[in-house]
């Protein structure tokens, strides 16, 4: 039951979420035409609901040809790929809009573990993996609340970008997602998407951790 709820609720949050961010969407699809290397789109694979892939959709904010440049899949804060106004996009979230369409097409949902592509997948423990994409992966979820400014943990740690991500970012990311599906409903799925857009508007804000107080504790190195 709770599942066509969840369903119904995509379709129709999403559907008039398309309708009324239009105005918004269509001038920013101008301008990316017009500017950087005249892509609007980008889609990558990413692994979806029973690890199925599917095909993410996001505004071009990067140089066509960056995961195969230096810093590979992941972002870190100044990196000389992202172009000038895709730097605007990413930071107000707005270049994951178009995942819009992905939820009322039936890959993802509003809410639910964020989908990854292979190689970022593939360090999180074997018992994560079996359970994350037991759901639709989301648009946001509790790995987006805390790890809004992903980019900036990459930057600030000693290690390379994708170790840093292997041994500090995955284990703490697959505890939270463990942590979604043992709470996963309708009131988890509201405070999330009130939370996302909190956490977009105040960055610092610690008003995740006082609203879900049984999170997994005691990880130490991220800094969220």
């Amino acid at each position: 039951m709770y599942r066509f709820v969840k369903r119904l609720q995509d379709i129709l949050l999403s559907g008039f979420a398309i309708l009324v961010l239009s105005p918004l969407l269509v001038p920013v699809m101008i301008i990316l035409k017009c500017t950087g290397e005249h892509d609007i789109f980008y889609g990558q694979e990413r692994i979806g609901y029973r690890c199925q892939h599917f095909k993410i959709l996001k505004f071009a904010t990067m140089l066509r040809n960056s995961p195969n440049m230096a810093g590979g899949l992941h972002t870190t804060r100044g990196d000389p790929r992202v172009l000038p106004f895709g730097r605007f996009l990413r930071k107000t979230k707005i270049n994951e809009l178009p995942q819009l369409f992905n939820i009322f097409l039936g890959d993802m949902s509003i809410v639910g573990p964020r989908p990854l592509v292979d190689k970022t997948f593939a360090p999180y423990p074997d018992e994560v993996k079996a359970r994350i994409y037991s759901v639709k992966p989301g648009l946001t979820g509790i790995g987006s609340v805390f790890f809004r400014d992903e980019e900036t943990i990459l930057s600030n740690s000693a290690l390379p970008p994708d170790e840093c991500y292997a041994k500090v970012i995955a284990p703490y990311k697959g505890a939270l997602e463990m942590w979604y599906l043992e709470h996963v409903g309708f009131w988890t799925d509201w405070k999330l998407i009130f939370l996302t857009a909190w956490v977009i508007l105040f960055p610092k804000s610690r008003l995740a951790e006082r609203m879900f107080g049984d999170l997994p504790k005691g990880f130490e190195g991220v800094k969220v």
